[in-house]
């Protein structure tokens, strides 16, 4: 289950984009809460407070409770906009969470395991499909981070959505129920060796004599 994390707020009285200037130059960042069928929420931030967050990765899967005027609401960042040329942040938006209703989510993979690999250690190269995977889960129960084990991983294997752990009780947001995370794939110099033979045998092939029938 992913950490929560507290993030102190004040209520916006007004919205428009007057006022999110009015609040920017105040030194906040505006933001609103949204979703579980309530009116949305306009407050802002301490711009400390959310660089902290998306410089330590991993925050589009972090729940927050986000607290204003003595009251909590849980909730997940959905977005962050930043200014074009100071890349300070100029806006955030928190989707609300409602207990019992799943929601979707982007979590990231963690690969370990790769100094046992015996598919590395014979130079094989580790090609990763997906960094993240988007899943329906829970709002109480989501993870943090999917972890992939490579400790086993031979040159030919893969890591599919099944063999991710923390991944029980999330449903993928893919076309393919089980889709392949990442594949070992043969060293560089052992794939041309393999493929060097199958290239001199077309030439041959295409000049030999037809058989008479």
């Amino acid at each position: 289950m992913a950490n929560i994390v507290t993030i102190e707020a004040e209520a916006r009285a007004r919205a428009g984009k007057g006022a999110a200037r009015a609040t920017r130059r105040a030194g906040r960042v505006p933001a609103v809460i949204y979703g579980a069928h309530q009116t949305p929420s306009l407050i802002s931030l301490d711009p400390r407070a959310i660089l902290r967050e998306v410089h330590r990765g991993g925050w589009q899967s972090r729940l927050y409770e986000v607290k204003v005027d003595g009251q909590t609401t849980r909730a997940l960042i959905r977005a962050v906009a930043y200014h074009p040329v100071t890349d300070a942040p100029q806006h955030v938006d928190f989707q609300r969470l409602a207990a019992g209703e799943k929601i979707r989510v982007s979590v990231p993979v963690h690969f370990e395991g790769e100094l046992a690999s015996p598919g590395l250690k014979r130079g094989g190269v580790l090609n990763v499909v997906r960094h993240t995977v988007e899943v329906m889960a829970d709002p109480d129960n989501i993870p943090e981070r999917f972890e992939a084990d490579m400790s086993t991983l031979d040159i030919g294997d893969n890591i599919r959505f099944h063999d991710l752990k923390g991944a029980e009780g999330s449903h993928p947001v893919t076309a393919e129920a089980d889709a392949v995370i990442a594949t070992l794939a043969p060293p560089t110099k052992m794939a041309e060796a393999e493929a060097a033979p199958a290239a001199a045998a077309a030439p041959a092939a295409a000049k030999a004599p037809a058989k008479k029938g």
